[in-house]
């Protein structure tokens, strides 16, 4: 797999930061999901140290929530600091709790900034939380292929009209350009009508030379 961001076409160009984000979703059973999360701050050898040979870390935050599916209800919260520069700073990880209860879905990064913005609470770990959520819907359908291949997923009946077309997908409505609730691509959908299968799912299956459509039925999408 080629590096998720290749260096810039300028080699005299000088590293002086390395933020990271790594944030995994894990299935604990068929209606719980645990989302594990990281960030850490770098500066590169020699930089602050002279002479050091090693990056040095600066910060190095874990976040571990326990989300409930379908209803997307944070059950359980949990902040680790592992690397941080005042001794002070591990106090906050506490506060974080207040996300037991919350909704990772709608209104999230709103609430996220509401309680932990600014001197509420950790730079970095609130703008972790903001990038772990997006990951829990990105789930929702990993947890159904599982679901679907051990035989507990809830067989759930085609919508027939417009109105449950649009609860079905609820989750992907205004997220982005595409999903606007206005838009192309929500008015097939809503109508009733096939925005065909993901590009990733029909270039893959093209390489394995395989047929795409079994994706879909194995998704249970007929």
């Amino acid at each position: 797999m080629t590096d998720i961001l290749p260096p810039p076409s300028d080699p005299n160009l000088q590293e002086i930061h390395d933020r990271s984000y790594v944030v995994r979703a894990y299935r604990m059973n068929d209606k719980t999901i645990l989302l594990r999360g990281a960030v850490r701050d770098e500066k590169p050898a020699g930089l602050y140290v002279p002479n050091d040979p090693e990056p040095l870390p600066l910060h190095h935050m874990i976040v571990a929530l326990e989300v409930t599916m379908p209803e997307m209800i944070i059950a359980d919260a949990r902040v680790e600091f592992e690397v941080y520069p005042h001794g002070g700073c591990p106090a906050i990880t506490t506060h974080y709790e207040k996300l037991i209860g919350l909704s990772i879905a709608r209104g999230f990064t709103h609430k996220v900034r509401e309680l932990f913005g600014g001197p509420r609470g950790c730079t970095h770990t609130t703008a972790l939380l903001q990038a772990m959520a997006p990951v829990a819907i990105q789930s929702v359908w990993s947890m159904r292929a599982v679901n679907v291949a051990e035989g507990s997923a809830q067989v759930e009946p085609e919508p027939t009209t417009r109105e449950e077309r649009l609860a079905r997908m609820r989750f992907n409505l205004n997220t982005c350009h595409i999903w606007d609730e206005n838009g192309e691509q929500a008015r097939i959908v809503a109508d009733g009508g096939d925005i065909g299968l993901p590009i990733w799912i029909t270039d893959r299956y093209a390489k394995l030379g395989r047929d795409p459509i079994e994706w879909r039925k194995g998704m249970g999408g007929g």
